[in-house]
């Protein structure tokens, strides 16, 4: 079958081809889970022959995907030492310019994400900024794209900031026997980021200026609250007016369902039944209020009984994920509401409430919902991870000597490998020991932080690039690219560092990497140089997604937050894009010289 050849690949090579093609645009056309993407990929792969059985589970045993699982642990440490809050709590201050407020704000976030997870350090700044940005009289949507931006651009300054650095130095070692030094980007890195700050405040005026989303629920008027009538409440069978339903405290009466029959405006001669849908609108904290008063339920409830009425209950603000199953969908068409505990009262999208019943807006991805949940309701739960962001639900841990501890751990670690004294791995592997041993984290915190989906993601990113190494695919490409960009090593390297960038707009960026190491390491190959320069210049650039809100899961975390729109990264990512990949070719060059093999 190999044998085969049609336009130069063989068989194989074109079954890879089509799987990787396949699965992007799977990825970006359907809520499929992305583990489950990958896995489906690997498994074709594997039993079309593409792959051996050792090839085809090689990416659960990399070095690189066990770096990132054991990493997690970690994380878990500092995070539940409180070392984030500390940091939060102490350097942004009350910056008297957007100019500083930019710098004081991107530099911690940067610098955090160098050794974090960054979507971990934007989920606890996000809230932050929210407060931070009006006491500073700034919208917040002026600094939530800068956030985003600092996450990703602090990753690229080590090897563990972010998984493509891992997974491409990984990868390099495999394929030379030398590793990369966990700081090997700092410098290009750190450059980078300059640039990137410099640049965001001199392009402010693209940001947008837009309310946030959260902020139309600060308003005291026009939200629509449903309540039922128990099937044995008193009310059954006395008038609507005479039971003082129709103008109550708060609000009014705007639409009452009998089973499947609508009535609005309400008579206030309507008789009342039981099981009958009132549809208020008003303020919600003053219209919640007749639960107690005439002994009302809430719409998610499925059994009417008056016992089911709850006390003590408090709002939290939720965000659409992207590739959530709730896009699309009516919560009133699904059981969410009764599954978790909680029941929607309003929606607002780009900054503005939605003015209809809530239960039937149809979901889009960044839709900001307002739930009312039980006060001791634990809303961090995994069920809700992958459909909505909880932003008003952080665990704030005490700060305290664990604090320094973990942070030292943190240190030692990265100096340990930096010179040189263990390999990453074992640095690794030690650290996570440590912050165990040291109790702070437990290990059923441990355990939860190791996020599997992910890991699977970075195994099947490992695979796809040893299948395009091995079919051919890489080496033709590379040809290909040296055909229409000559010989000239710098044009080369710009070429597919600004096809990675874009590529990476779309799809992961770790899944970016291992598609493009086996290019850019043959294309460096075949024009005699050492591959080390080139594939600097690749982690940084598939950690460079600006221009879309599907580039990266913090743009997906803002979104939302900073009541955007799609075409907003647009205005200035674009232009950030094109910045820094001129930035990451020149430096590059500089700090790593081209050298002949």
């Amino acid at each position: 079958m190999e044998s085969i050849v049609f336009l130069g690949f063989s068989l194989y090579a074109w079954i890879t081809i089509v799987t990787v093609l396949g699965m992007f645009t799977v990825l970006l056309f359907t809520k499929l889970r992305t583990d489950l993407v990958f896995l489906a990929a690997i498994a074709i792969l594997f039993v079309t022959g593409v792959l051996d059985a050792k090839e085809a589970f090689s990416g659960f045993s990399s070095t690189s995907v066990v770096v990132i699982g054991v990493l997690f642990v970690v994380v878990a440490g500092l995070t539940y030492t409180g070392v984030l809050q500390w940091i939060v709590r102490n350097l942004l201050g009350q910056p008297d310019s957007y100019g500083k407020a930019v710098v004081r704000l991107m530099l911690p976030v940067a610098a955090l994400s160098s050794f974090l997870s960054n979507t971990t350090v934007v989920s606890l700044f996000v809230g932050i900024v929210k407060m931070w940005s009006k006491k500073l009289g700034i919208s917040p949507s002026k600094l939530l794209i800068p956030l985003s931006y600092a996450s990703g651009m602090g990753g690229i300054c080590t090897l563990i900031g972010t998984p493509p650095n891992l997974i491409i130095s990984g990868l390099y070692a495999d394929n030379t026997g030398h590793t990369m030094n966990i700081l090997a980007t700092a410098i290009p890195g750190l450059f980078c980021l300059g640039v990137g700050v410099l640049s965001v405040i001199a392009m402010r005026r693209l940001l947008p200026d837009r309310k946030a989303s959260e902020n139309a629920f600060e308003a005291t008027s026009d939200y629509t609250v449903e309540m039922l009538v128990p099937s044995n409440s008193s009310l059954i069978g006395t008038k609507i007016g005479q039971a003082g339903l129709v103008n109550v405290h708060g609000g009014s009466l705007i639409e009452l369902v009998h089973f499947d029959t609508v009535i609005s405006p309400v008579p206030e001669d309507e008789p009342i039944m039981g099981g009958d849908r009132l549809v208020y609108a008003g303020q919600v904290d003053e219209l919640l209020n007749l639960r107690d008063s005439h002994g009302l339920v809430n719409a998610d409830h499925y059994v009417f009984s008056t016992s089911e009425i709850e006390k003590d209950r408090k709002f939290h603000t939720a965000y659409v994920n992207f590739g959530s199953s709730l896009i699309g969908t009516c919560i009133g068409d699904s059981s969410f509401e009764k599954k978790n505990n909680m029941v929607l009262v309003a929606v607002a999208r780009s900054g503005q409430r939605i003015a209809q019943s809530p239960r039937k807006v149809t979901l889009q991805a960044g839709d900001t919902l307002l739930f009312e949940c039980p006060a001791n309701l634990h809303i961090d739960t995994d069920s809700m991870a992958s459909q909505l962001q909880f932003f008003d639900s952080q665990q704030v841990p005490n700060i305290s000597s664990k604090t320094a501890i973990s942070t030292v751990v943190m240190m030692a670690m990265v100096v340990l490998s930096a010179l040189g004294v263990i390999p990453l791995l074992q640095c690794a592997f030690l650290a996570a020991a440590a912050m165990l041993l040291l109790r702070c984290c437990t290990p059923d915190q441990a355990m939860k932080s190791i996020n599997w989906d992910i890991l699977m993601v970075f195994a099947g990113s490992v695979v796809l690039g040893l299948a395009i190494q091995k079919t051919g695919i890489a080496e033709r490409l590379a040809f290909g690219i040296l055909d229409v960009c000559g010989t000239n090593p710098i044009v080369v390297m710009t070429a597919i560092c600004l096809v990675a960038t874009f590529i990476t707009e779309f799809i992961s960026n770790t899944a970016a990497g291992a598609m493009f190491f086996p290019i850019m390491y043959e294309s460096a190959e075949k024009l005699g140089y050492e591959p080390f320069p080139f594939l600097i210049a690749l982690m940084i650039s598939v950690s460079s997604s600006f221009a879309t809100p599907i580039g990266s899961p913090t743009h997906m975390l803002v979104y939302g937050p900073g009541g955007y729109r799609f075409g907003d990264f647009m205005r200035i990512g674009l232009l950030m894009n094109i910045i820094i990949l001129v930035a990451n070719i020149f430096i590059v060059n500089i700090v790593y010289p081209l050298t002949k093999l």
